[in-house]
């Protein structure tokens, strides 16, 4: 091997070259402050990127029209000639402003933190509502369009994923759906990925003791639960969600919605609980088709979504 060879690939070692130092990545990464949807798979992120940008346009076309992306228009006016350099200068950092917020795509692929896991993030759109329009559909026609997305998840808002953060952000965003006058029988579906100091338990009691506070009507149903608290946790940033046909729609498994109905795993698709309910559970499940789901634990990828889903 010749010297200028050598150097070459020492150079690439201490560097980080090669193709596989870099993961498929979006322009940024998921953070606190966004919108969007979470969508696990199996091995070929790549893949399931192209589904999903598919996927949601095909939908978001049906339920908001297709996107429009045009650009921006020049006013040609002779008058710009009398003005001075300085307000036509302004004018132009204004348009190429406006310019830039209209060119902003609706979907946007993010690095989500985790592997198996992408982020889509949403704008000017409401992820809960397309994500349920989706798997009705889908429920309805019994059509797989999909061929490595698992779970489709839609995030409504993201904080901090600290506890202190996570109680003073969920005491504000859960209002709408469980602050008195309003009230409804619920679940938690927790899962933290990438996080270590997230403990399970302790999140689910502080959770379900806001909810309780907001109004003592609201109530936990582990079988049919009206709405569907999603909490999900990645490094530093917590994702959460209400949803509605959670269990109906298995527990949003794009894979499992399109099976014909069959005899029903209602064990497995319970995920929730609340300071009650805890302790009922763990002498019942623990060490059957969910063992280790109520140790408090450091979530590794494998261990919950693509164990979930088959």
């Amino acid at each position: 091997m010749s010297e200028a060879q050598d150097l070459r690939k020492r150079s690439k070692k201490h560097y980080g070259g090669g193709h596989r130092s870099k993961k498929y990545k979006g322009s940024r990464e998921l953070e606190v402050g966004m919108q969007g949807i979470l969508m696990t798979c199996n091995m070929n992120e790549r893949k399931c990127t192209a589904e999903a940008f598919n996927l949601l346009n095909e939908y978001a076309d049906q339920l908001y029209g297709p996107e429009n992306f045009k650009e921006p228009e020049e006013s040609g006016s002779e008058e710009e000639d009398d003005e001075d350099v300085e307000a036509a200068l302004k004018k132009e950092v204004t348009q190429l402003k406006a310019s830039s917020g209209k060119r902003e795509r609706r979907f946007q692929a993010m690095d989500s933190g985790a592997n198996n896991v992408i982020f889509i993030k949403t704008k000017n759109l409401d992820p809960d509502k397309l994500v349920h329009h989706i798997l009705s559909d889908l429920h309805l026609t019994k059509k797989n369009k999909s061929r490595v997305i698992l779970r489709m998840l839609p995030v409504s808002g993201t904080c901090k994923a600290f506890q202190e953060d996570m109680d003073k952000y969920l005491s504000v965003f859960l209002e709408p759906w469980f602050k008195a006058p309003n009230q409804g029988s619920y679940q938690i579906a927790f899962k933290a990925r990438n996080s270590s100091h997230n403990k399970r338990d302790d999140i689910i009691k502080a959770l379900a003791g806001l909810v309780g506070k907001m109004n003592p009507k609201n109530k936990v149903d582990l079988t049919t639960p009206e709405l569907t608290i999603i909490v999900e946790v990645i490094k530093s940033v917590c994702c959460v969600s209400v949803v509605r046909d959670y269990a109906l729609y298995r527990k949003y498994n794009l894979q499992e919605v399109v099976k014909e109905e069959g005899p029903k795993d209602g064990k497995q698709e319970v995920v929730t609980t609340n300071q009650e309910e805890i302790k009922s559970n763990q002498g019942e499940k623990d060490g059957k088709q969910e063992e280790g789901k109520d140790a408090p634990k450091t979530d590794g990828e494998g261990e919950g979504d693509a164990e979930e889903e088959k």
